[in-house]
């Protein structure tokens, strides 16, 4: 049996290996492990890449949401926010002082609507701003509307972009489109320093804001070492910096092989009759994930299909996300109406996600089609619905 089909890939050659490693050295000997040349040139790259003209390198994607929500003063202020998303979109709103209103979703894209923002803001009309998560990669089709309907009353958007490094539509890069914008480096995305994060913004306050919060609030040269900010210890260490630097350069290329890969894909797909959120609006796709989405005829749990495709040689990562935030045992204690957030709750758990990486192989998706096809196939020949 050939090896498995793995959801992760560590997308480095040896002669990058190396290159990381003659970096450590040089850190090594010069003494500065943070905050160095290799982080300066971090940012510096990143911005160009993105297209904004400030990038501030973070611990986590999750601490460059706070230090943006706590650069918009968002303290007892209410903050619009996907209920399909990762934990850390409503907890960085909470921790910089502010109040989640969660939003449903819509099923063909897996995120909030114009329509969903339009009658938040009809409600709530002191909202803040909204944070829009680029699920799996995909820019929704009408975020740039959602970007002018908050912006002509003075409120913001923040794209949680830790899944749309190198994603774009027409008129632009996902990190370019809104106020500001926090990336994951975490292992498992598109690109990683291991761990780590950055926050791009073309605001000067959202910069000089975030460099004196990751810094323990220490606010810049002209204050010396003083603490003007309640900061915390946010800052990237320079050997992830290295290999930032190292990803970054090779990112284009990961994320043609990514959309190469799940285009490859689609065929497969539409022969099995499965559904899947479509990105043909996009000028780039990162292909963190393709979301596949499971037939309400079909009974079968997600998970006993993603057993049954391992059996098969196939491992199927995470979903985008199998339980929405509302249903979260920690975010119990928000206020929100379960009957308005119901497509989440009906379609959060019924997805899957082939694995996907910057290392899928024409061997790989064949392999990953067949499976699927074999799999639904046989849904149907039990008299199931694909």
């Amino acid at each position: 049996m050939l090896d498995p089909i793995k959801p992760f890939y560590f997308d480095l050659t040896d002669s990058e290996r190396q290159e990381v490693l003659e970096a450590t050295d040089r850190m090594l000997q010069s003494g500065q492990l943070m905050l160095g040349p290799e982080t300066t040139a971090f940012e510096a790259s990143f911005a160009d890449f993105i297209g904004t003209e400030h990038a501030v390198s973070t611990s986590t994607g999750t601490s460059a949401l706070e230090m943006i929500f706590r650069a918009f003063n968002i303290e007892e202020r209410k903050v619009a926010v996907p209920t399909n998303t990762n934990f850390a979109t409503v907890a960085a709103i909470m921790h910089a002082g502010g109040t989640p209103l969660l939003l449903d979703m819509d099923a063909d894209t897996f995120m909030p609507t114009a329509d969903m923002l339009a009658g938040c803001i009809r409600e709530h009309p002191d909202l803040a701003g909204a944070v829009w998560v680029h699920i799996g990669g995909l820019i929704a089709p009408d975020f740039v509307e959602c970007v002018g309907m908050l912006r002509e009353r003075g409120m913001f958007m923040v794209e949680d972009a830790a899944h749309a490094h190198g994603s774009a539509i027409a008129e632009g890069r996902a990190g370019a489109l809104g106020d500001a914008a926090a990336f994951s480096f975490f292992p498992t995305k598109v690109m990683t320093t291991l761990e780590g994060g950055m926050i791009t913004t073309n605001h000067r306050f959202i910069d000089e804001a975030a460099r004196s919060l990751r810094n323990q609030g220490k606010g810049g040269a002209k204050f010396g070492n003083d603490h003007t900010d309640l900061g915390n210890s946010w800052r990237l260490l320079e050997f992830a910096a290295a290999l930032g630097n190292v990803q970054l350069r090779k990112l284009p290329d990961m994320v043609r092989r990514r959309e190469t890969a799940c285009r490859r894909l689609v065929p497969h797909l539409e022969r099995a009759g499965i559904d899947f959120c479509r990105f043909d609006h996009m000028e780039a796709f990162s292909g963190y994930k393709l979301i596949l989405r499971l037939s309400p005829d079909d009974a079968r749990p997600a998970d006993e299909i993603k057993a049954a495709a391992r059996e098969m040689g196939v491992i199927f990562g995470g979903g985008v996300y199998d339980k929405p935030c509302h249903l979260q045992p920690v975010f119990q204690g928000l206020t929100f109406d379960r009957q308005r957030l119901r497509t989440a709750e009906t379609w959060c758990p019924r997805h899957i996600c082939p694995p996907i990486t910057s290392g899928t192989t024409d061997r790989d998706v064949e392999a990953i089609g067949e499976c699927l096809g074999a799999l639904f196939s046989a849904a149907v020949h039990t008299g199931q619905s694909a």
